[in-house]
């Protein structure tokens, strides 16, 4: 589905504001995961209904390759993303837990995001020691779950 929008801009954040007549044709609820083309970028995100409105975030990494700002008017396709939403074990992690059934099993049950916010800050991290603390803690919480 195409539509024509401007991107909102909110102090340092941005999104995509959704039309509701967009929101009533995909006909999947108000807080829809959907795959978000503009310009040449595809990327995943989740329509999140904000203030009575429909918005998609989207970074400043994606603006940035898509070539866009706040205040943009832009063209937008989006389709509800039926793919399962999984973040990727980075390696450290997936090596920390290799064996441990229960561990992994309470990965996969977290959320998407919650898979995200405990994966993330291990791949992200700039030395070693602050990659083995963020690995410990992700250890010890999935075995504690």
């Amino acid at each position: 589905m195409r539509f024509r929008t401007v991107i909102e801009l909110q102090g340092n954040n941005t999104g995509i504001l959704v039309p509701d007549a967009v929101i009533d044709e995909l006909g999947a609820g108000k807080r829809v995961p959907v795959v978000v083309t503009v310009g040449a970028t595809t990327y995943r995100s989740t329509i999140t209904p904000m203030g009575g409105r429909f918005l998609i975030a989207l970074s400043a990494a994606n603006r940035a390759a898509a070539g866009v700002a706040g205040g943009d008017e832009v063209e937008v396709e989006l389709e509800v993303d039926t793919a399962p939403r999984v973040f990727p074990l980075p390696p450290e992690l997936e090596q920390a837990l290799a064996g441990d059934e229960q561990a992994l099993a309470a990965y996969g049950a977290l959320s998407f995001s919650r898979q995200r916010a405990l994966a993330e800050p291990i791949a992200l991290a700039k030395t070693d020691a602050t990659r083995d603390k963020r690995l410990a803690a992700a250890v010890e919480a999935l075995r504690g779950a």
